[in-house]
């Protein structure tokens, strides 16, 4: 159930974070020097709020991973006890048809 919670979560930072990566302006070459440095500057302050951003993201999708192979381990320790409680009660259902039959 937490995984389902916190899906729509980790979905929207991601599209946020590549929408915010995708609309961003080129600079203007032919800026002056003095212009232009100071939009390096404010570029590499997004890049770094961009980075941080990401880097939760990730850690939530890994997070996210981790839960759903937990999940996926046990799911597969379910089937496997009820392919065995299937084949014991085929087994024994077979073995009351035959004891039915021979009476």
């Amino acid at each position: 159930m937490e995984l389902i919670v916190a899906a729509p979560v980790i979905a929207r930072g991601a599209r946020k974070l590549w929408s915010g990566i995708r609309n961003r302006p080129e600079p203007d070459v032919a800026e002056a020097s003095g212009t232009r440095l100071e939009q390096l500057e404010a570029q590499v302050g997004e890049l770094k709020k961009e980075l941080a951003a990401s880097s939760d993201v990730i850690k939530a999708m890994a997070e996210q991973n981790e839960r759903l192979l937990d999940a996926v381990g046990i799911l597969r320790l379910r089937v496997r006890l009820l392919t065995a409680g299937c084949a014991f009660l085929t087994v024994l259902g077979i073995a009351v048809a035959f004891k039915l039959w021979a009476v």
